[in-house]
Parts: structure tokens; C-alpha cells; sequence
């Protein structure tokens, strides 16, 4: 070998030795990517397709209604929480030769070895008969043992000939957007169809009713998915689809599903009860906006405004108060006004639990004591009132008023009370009049709203109401918090800038 080949050799080598760490480094991330891509999850969808079922129902109506309802999912548009906003997963047999039958289909799956199964709610509500469907070709009748309208969720029993396969629920919380799901189920009718997608989105709120929290998934959900399972990678139930959002009623990668602990808690009390029981503790509340969380001192807008407390409920027993914002509850932070529903509810009824609430913009601890909520009464629906009231004579009103803040206020007195109809247990200063495109007006504060605090400081005359407004400004506040209350007594919060 010539020297100048024992060097090109050298050379070729080098280069080599150079390239070595890129070509391992590349061939480590390819192995890191086939380990967590999701390669196949044939054996996964193998062990759980036998314990995911069809749902079949029938229902008789009368003659003088049509065959098929309006609604794609066989619901009735006043009844289904979900109509106003997108086509849920039903599909309806529009063949069948009993022009007084309804049939349709949805999907579950089982739970216990001896035959619980779950559904969604919409999936049998109105049903007359309830059939259960399994892979392997055997069909039992069900009976509903319970359902839940509010989270759209049913509990069914059937008798097995043999035990069945249970699935078990896994904790959706631990859960990431991006994480890997799958979904089983019915779609137009096709047992046992299998789809892959990842989280889209966590918590999501539909504006469907008071304990919305859906996990979004682009898996595939179509007509006839509605009650079935979404999984983990691991083979863990950690949501119940429930609907999608389609222009066609086909699935545009747009899915949603009760997470795993909203289910448990509600699967729980209906095994038990039959029914559901809520926690209840006897409030109205109001979103918490950037305006009354600086008026508070709050850093950050975050927790339930209590709007209102009913009379001799928990709340009103423990000493909680309208315009206390509440911040943690049995342990658990409250960051926005929704989220405290929900946590009342999945709290169990007479449990003694500590409220802190921001009073005065400081922490106080409030030990309550839990209520059951009356399905019949709208115990904690948010505080959305707007009140009407008769117009008034501007020159007259601006001739014996007090303005400001784009408002003319005056006392309460006999006259005022009468003239717009004033619950006489109501005291403080009259609006008179809003001026338009103030900054109360923005507010949606009108003639005949009563002026009860102002920063949280009671106000009996419009003297009371300048003052407060001048040690608001000395404090640097720059808004001022509003306690108002319509001619009924009904309380609302709201936050009018001190300054332009």
C-alpha cells in the first residue's frame, strides 16, 4: 500500500468515525419514535371489542305523530342538552314496517361480570324496550336501572348466561392533550368499529348544563357511537362518547366525552339509588370578570361570586354571603365559576366541608354543611338576570337626582318604591336613569335598579354613593364593585370603571 493510500484510507476512515455519533443519534430517534407511535393496536382492540355492545331500542308512539322525530338522534329537541348545538350519534330505522314504532341504535359496554352496562342517556330515554347486542351474536333485553339527563348517562342490567368482561375505568385527569385514545362502537349501525385518534382538548364547555367537561378527540364518532367507550392505550375506559359536532352528521375529527370521574360518580348513585343525588349548598353564582377581580384586589380573575344565598339553605346557615367570591371548596380550587357546580355536586350529601371564600380581599374559612339538590328547583344556576324597568322622565329625573358614573340616582323613599314597584324589604339608592352609552349603561345597569353597596360598603342615600367613589379613587381602585338588586330582591355584581 502507497502512502498516499494508507492516507486516503485515514481520511475515509475519519469521516466515518465523524459520522458515528449523527448515525446513532438518528438511529436512536427512530427507535424512540417506533416505541411510542402507535404501531398497532390490534391485540389492545382484540381483548375489548367482546365487552363493547349494541344498543338497540324500540318505541311505540301514537299515530298522529310522525314515524321519525325531527332531531337526528331520535331526542326530543326540548329534552336533548345537546340539540342546539350539534347532531348526536343516533341512527334511526327509517324501514321499519310498523309505521307506530321508533327503532334506534346507540352503543355501551359492561362493567360488571354480571351484566351492568352503560349507555348514554339519549341513547333509551323514551324507550319501551331496550335490547343489548353482543360481537358474538348473542342478544339479551335490558332493564334501565337509572338515568341522568344532566350528563347524559344511563345504567342498564341485563342476565347473562355467563359471566361477562368487564372493562375497567382509569383516571381521564392524568391524561394529556396529545395523548393517544381509541374508540369502539356502533357508527350506523357497523358492531364493532374501531378508531384511533388522539386528545384534542381537555375540559371543554358546550353550555349543555351545569357540569359540562368534555374530553375532545379527533377519533372518529359517527351516528350510533353515542354510549360507547373512549380508551386509553393501556385498555382503560376514560370517557363515554356522547356527541360530535358535524355539518353532515358524519364525523368532521370533532368528538366529545363525559370524562371517567363525572361517570364513576354518577355509574355510583345510580347502581345505588336509582337516581342521582348532588350535593346542594344554596347559591347563585356570577362569573368572576377582570372588573370585579380588580375591585376585589385579585390578581387574576378566579372562583364563583356568590350573586345570592337562599334563605335557611347550607350557605345561609354557615354564614356565607353575596359578593363572597369562592376560591377553594372541600380542598379543591375553584378557578372559574363552572367548575363550582360541578365540584358541589360530586360531593357527598351532608359532608362537612370547608369553604374559603375572598371577603373584604381577604381569605375566610366557612365550614359548610352539604344539602341535597332538588332536581325540581334551579338551586345553583348562575346569575344572569337582567331586570326591566319603566322609563322615566329625563329632565325630571336629572332635576332631583345625583349623576354619576353615567347614572342618576336618589333616595329610596315612599314615591320612588311605589312608582317602580319596589319589594318594600329593599334598601338603598334608586338609578333614575342610565345615560346611553355610559359606562353603566355597558353594564346593563337601568332605571329601577337599587343600589345596595358600593366596594362592598351598604349605601342608604346618593351622598353615601359619591363618597364611596371618592375612597375608591384615593385607594387607586380603578373600578368600583356595585352590589345591585332588581324590584324582587334578585342580586347581581357588576364592576363600572371609575375612569375612562
Amino acid at each position: 500500500m502507497t502512502a498516499i493510500t494508507r492516507r486516503l484510507c485515514a481520511a475515509l476512515a475519519g469521516a466515518v468515525l465523524a459520522l458515528s455519533p449523527a448515525v446513532a443519534t438518528l438511529s436512536s430517534t427512530s427507535a424512540i419514535a417506533q416505541e411510542t407511535g402507535p404501531r398497532s393496536v390490534a391485540d389492545l382492540a382484540e381483548g375489548l371489542l367482546g365487552s363493547v355492545v349494541n344498543i338497540s331500542t324500540s318505541q311505540r308512539v301514537a299515530t298522529d305523530r310522525p314515524t321519525l322525530p325531527t332531531p337526528p338522534d331520535g331526542a326530543n329537541p326540548d329534552d336533548s342538552p345537546f340539540q342546539e348545538f350539534f347532531d348526536d350519534f343516533f341512527d334511526q330505522d327509517e324501514n321499519s314496517p310498523d309505521p307506530r314504532r321508533v327503532q334506534s341504535l346507540g352503543s355501551g359496554f359492561v362493567i360488571s361480570a354480571d351484566g351492568v352496562v352503560i349507555t348514554n342517556n339519549h341513547v333509551v330515554k323514551d324507550a319501551d324496550e331496550v335490547t343489548v347486542n353482543f360481537a358474538d351474536g348473542r342478544q339479551y333485553p335490558a332493564e334501565i336501572v337509572g338515568r341522568d339527563p344532566k350528563t347524559d348517562l344511563a345504567v342498564l342490567k341485563i342476565e347473562p348466561d355467563e359471566p361477562l368482561t368487564p372493562l375497567e375505568f382509569a383516571a381521564s385527569e392524568r391524561l394529556r392533550v396529545g395523548d393517544w385514545v381509541m374508540a369502539i362502537g356502533n357508527p350506523f349501525g357497523l358492531g364493532g368499529t374501531v378508531t384511533v385518534g388522539i386528545i384534542s382538548a381537555r375540559n371543554r364547555n358546550l353550555q349543555s348544563g351545569p357540569y359540562d367537561d368534555f374530553i375532545q378527540t379527533d377519533a372518529a364518532i359517527n351516528r350510533g357511537n353515542s354510549g360507547g367507550p373512549l380508551f386509553d392505550m393501556q385498555g382503560n375506559v376514560i370517557g363515554i362518547n356522547t356527541a360530535i359536532i358535524s355539518p353532515s352528521g358524519g364525523s368532521i375529527g370533532i368528538g366529545f366525552a363525559i370524562p371517567s370521574e363525572i361517570a364513576q360518580n354518577v355509574i355510583g348513585q345510580l347502581l345505588e339509588f336509582g337516581e342521582t343525588r348532588r350535593g346542594w349548598i344554596g347559591v347563585r353564582i356570577q362569573p368572576v370578570t377582570d372588573d370585579l377581580a380588580d375591585s376585589f384586589g385579585m390578581d387574576t380573575p378566579h372562583g364563583a361570586m356568590i350573586a345570592g344565598v337562599t334563605e335557611d339553605g347550607p350557605a345561609d346557615k354557615a354564614g356565607i354571603k353575596a359578593g363572597d367570591v369562592v376560591v377553594q371548596f372541600d380542598g379543591r380550587a375553584v378557578p372559574t365559576m363552572r367548575e363550582l357546580p360541578r365540584i358541589v355536586a360530586e360531593t357527598p350529601i351532608g359532608k362537612h366541608v370547608d369553604v374559603v371564600v375572598m371577603r373584604d380581599g381577604e381569605e375566610v374559612n366557612i365550614a359548610v354543611d352539604l344539602g341535597q339538590l332538588e332536581e325540581t328547583e334551579a338551586r345553583a344556576a348562575s346569575a344572569t338576570a337582567e331586570t326591566d324597568a319603566e322609563e322615566t322622565d329625563t329632565t325630571e329625573a336629572e332635576n332631583e337626582g345625583t349623576a354619576v358614573l353615567g347614572m342618576v340616582l336618589a333616595p329610596l323613599d315612599d314615591t320612588r318604591r311605589e312608582s317602580f314597584d319596589i319589594d318594600p324589604d329593599i334598601d338603598g339608592v334608586i338609578v333614575l336613569m342610565v345615560e346611553e352609552n355610559s359606562r353603566a349603561a355597558e353594564k346593563r345597569v337601568v332605571a329601577g335598579d337599587v343600589i345596595l353597596e358600593v366596594g362592598q360598603r351598604v349605601v342608604a342615600t346618593p351622598k353615601d354613593v359619591l363618597d364611596q367613589i371618592e375612597a375608591l379613587k384615593s385607594d387607586s381602585r380603578k373600578t368600583a364593585l356595585l352590589t345591585l338588586s332588581n324590584k324582587d330582591g334578585e342580586l347581581r355584581f357588576t364592576a363600572i370603571r371609575l375612569e375612562d
